[in-house]
């Protein structure tokens, strides 16, 4: 069962809820905003009433998911995550994170994140470690990379989001990265999922390319069962059958996961299609669908990028893409989160 309880004392909370359930060991405890949720795992339930006498439980939600902890019963207005500064996604408004695949150099990101400003991002993106399918593909640049994103980020005031892809680099990459991102190849990774749960950053957790939807929330359930309420769910096309784009985007699985869970949920479809002609439609098919925000991938000079240069959106298409979408959102009563403006120098 999962009870809901006032944000107060957590040792309070669980020597109270022992007192009244002696079964109930093992609970797993996750504040979020002003409340705590409390999983007590086990068929045994207490009478909700005897819970309720102890003064902190407002809730006992025992029709939940595998993984209580997101299930949208626990927080049913839904989550708002905050992503470094002011920047947030969840809630009304429409987030964009942009940025190229990968790092390649200072004066490529220092470019990059001027474009993804001027387009109305809110965050960064960019990749110092590269987990790829070839071995002699471009793995980025590691802590060359890392260096380079936070440099950017103290240049510009802009949150800069990136992978990590093992649990012994989990405490190096959240001393540069405002976010830390598990890329869909690590999306059941369970070592890594706890390790970013303990971590205290914010977590962007991509949807593996063979999960389902359950699986994909059970995933998340790590993260927060080790303490961390602050995940952002990302959908970036699964492998079906279908050759003509790199994986499919399932844009269903937004609304199915909307309706399950109180995470936010973006869409990543340069990555999901492969082809930057694809990640204008199905960019505005996110939004017209739920989703929270795009991780979209931009570069100066898609043309020269070291990685995924198929898939990224120069300046033009960039500032397209974001003029289309301000028209979208408008007419469903949205509109784009903004960042409130820092001065250059500002570290998250």
């Amino acid at each position: 069962m999962l009870l809901v309880c006032r944000a107060v004392d957590e040792e309070a909370v669980r020597e109270r809820i022992h007192a009244r359930v002696p079964a109930a060991h093992g609970t797993t405890m996750c504040r979020i905003g002003d409340q705590l949720l409390v999983y007590v795992p086990g068929d045994r339930l207490a009478p909700a009433d005897a819970l309720h006498e102890s003064g902190l439980v407002q809730r006992v939600v025992t029709d939940h998911s595998d993984a209580p902890l997101t299930d949208r019963a626990a927080a049913p207005l839904g989550s708002i995550v905050g992503l470094g500064g002011s920047a947030t996604v969840g809630g009304v408004d429409f987030a964009l994170i942009a940025g190229p695949c990968a790092v390649e150099s200072h004066e490529q990101m220092s470019a990059s994140v001027e474009m993804a400003k001027a387009g109305g991002a809110v965050a960064l993106r960019g990749g110092a470690y590269k987990p790829r399918s070839s071995p002699y593909s471009f793995q980025g640049l590691g802590d060359e990379g890392l260096r380079i994103m936070s440099e950017v980020r103290a240049e510009s005031g802009l949150p800069v989001v990136t992978e990590v892809v093992d649990a012994e680099t989990v405490d190096l990459v959240a001393e540069h990265a405002d976010v830390l991102q598990i890329g869909t190849r690590n999306a059941q990774n369970f070592t890594l999922l706890r390790a970013v749960g303990r971590a205290g950053r914010p977590v962007l957790l991509k949807r593996g390319f063979g999960c389902t939807v359950s699986e994909w929330l059970q995933a998340a359930e790590y993260v927060l069962a080790a303490g961390n309420p602050d995940v952002v769910l990302c959908e970036r096309g699964i492998r079906s059958f279908e050759p003509s784009t790199r994986f499919t985007l399932d844009l269903s699985a937004v609304a199915v996961v909307k309706h399950m869970s109180h995470l936010p949920v973006i869409v990543d479809p340069s990555h999901g299609v492969g082809h930057r002609h694809l990640v204008k439609p199905l960019a505005l098919a996110a939004a017209a669908v739920g989703a929270d925000g795009l991780l979209l991938d931009i570069h100066p000079d898609p043309a020269s990028a070291l990685c995924d240069g198929a898939q990224a959106l120069d300046r033009e298409r960039w500032f397209d893409l974001a003029g289309a979408l301000r028209d979208v959102l408008t007419s469903l009563g949205r509109g784009l989160t903004l960042r409130e403006p820092e001065p250059a120098g500002h570290v998250a």
